[in-house]
């Protein structure tokens, strides 16, 4: 069997699905391929992996009519940040909402919740097909692109959106060349209730010796945990009692929650960190977003507003197209790469950046990064275009 369309999307992830909607709601044809899934149940208990979407993320998922779809009651707003350095004289950082004239930072949003929104809104969406299989082909002409699938089906299409994650076959089979790098880290999560209320603060350490630690308000007094953890700590924090992880958690320099408690039931995963460069965004038809295209260290919590922020800039440069030319056209792409190029590059250096400076255990860089950390927090204009780009707003 054969299925055409203008838009054929691989990946069952929420960039993925954010794509085949936009593409479907400006009026093309859409064919989404993606694994057979699991149903999801969105009242189920607290999941471990959450995203922290910024504005860019939020005015996405509203023009796709997906954010208020959400489950309100799991959606919990970053209303201020504290980010703290280490050592006895540890620097101090911090923004909130209030300064930064908004409503909120960010958003803590379940990867279960997202997904299921998607998929409810995927059941309305025209111009759509979902197409459960496996590609095994890839190839690209003048006129089209086509997706061999395993069962001997093709799937021909204008372009062909990679959103297929970090181990990309769409990537791969286009021969597109990556920088990669491991932190030989692995970020360990998991979700607790506190003693105090968080008021929708979002807590980060950074450390030299145990590596970058961040508490996310979840709604209520709970929070989840993201801790880039050095790979023996990781093993270590992995084996032993969620409550011993707790207390360290309690233990922290101006911990402000009072006692942890594993949430019910008790849960805690990890998964490695690495640095993912692409070489282009772009091939012959083909368009990267999300993991497929960039992988950035998850201290700042951007990789998923990153792949949104492609979604919007691939969707604008295909509907702004001339008329002449079709959704795959090189030149269209060609935009898109353009587009994307500062916003990618900026969040890697800076995520990079800030891994490599926070890692070194050497006593007069740590009194220097503390000083710097302390200097920012005073300089309101340099405030403003950090809190700016981190919201996915231009300063």
């Amino acid at each position: 069997m054969q299925f055409q369309s203008n838009i054929c999307v691989i990946g069952n992830g929420a960039v993925g699905k954010a794509a085949a909607l936009a593409f479907a709601q400006a009026g093309l044809s859409v064919t989404l391929l993606s694994p057979a899934a699991t149903p999801l149940d969105a009242q189920a208990s607290w999941d471990v992996r959450v995203y922290a979407l910024n504005h860019t993320a939020h005015d996405l998922l509203t023009s796709l009519r997906v954010w208020d779809a959400l489950d309100a009651t799991r959606v919990a707003p970053v209303d201020a940040m504290d980010i703290k350095g280490d050592g006895a004289q540890a620097g101090q950082l911090g923004f909130d909402a209030y300064g930064a004239r908004t409503g909120a930072l960010a958003w803590i949003v379940e990867d279960r919740n997202l997904n299921a929104a998607m998929d409810a809104a995927l059941k309305f969406a025209p111009n759509m097909r979902v197409v459960t299989g496996r590609a095994v082909g890839l190839e690209a002409d003048a006129q089209a692109a086509r997706v061999r699938l395993d069962n001997g089906d093709v799937i021909e299409a204008s372009l062909v959106v990679g959103a297929d994650g970090a181990q990309s076959w769409v990537r791969g089979q286009c021969e597109i060349g990556i920088d990669y790098r491991s932190y030989g880290q692995r970020g360990v999560v998991s979700n607790f209730e506190c003693d105090k209320p968080h008021h929708g603060v979002a807590y980060q350490w950074f450390t030299s010796s145990d590596g970058i630690i961040a508490l996310l308000p979840l709604p209520g007094q709970r929070v989840s945990l993201v801790w880039s953890a050095p790979e023996p700590l990781a093993d270590t924090l992995l084996r032993e009692p969620l409550t011993q992880l707790a207390q360290r958690l309690s233990d922290l320099p101006g911990h402000q929650l009072g006692q942890l408690r594993p949430l019910q039931p008790e849960l805690v995963k990890a998964f490695p960190l690495t640095l993912l460069r692409t070489h282009s965004l772009v091939a012959p038809r083909v368009a990267l977003v999300g993991d497929a295209a960039h992988v950035v260290h998850p201290l700042a919590g951007h990789g998923m507003n990153l792949g949104f922020g492609d979604v919007a800039g691939l969707v604008k440069a295909v509907i702004e197209r001339e008329a002449h030319r079709d959704c795959g056209d090189e030149r269209v792409l060609a935009r898109y790469a353009r587009a994307r190029k500062e916003d990618i590059l900026l969040m890697q250096l800076a995520t990079d950046g800030l891994e490599r400076l926070f890692s070194v255990n050497f006593e007069p860089l740590r009194v220097a990064r503390n000083i710097g950390l302390n200097l920012v927090n005073k300089l309101p204009v340099i405030k403003r275009h950090l809190i700016s780009h981190a919201l996915g707003r231009r300063s």
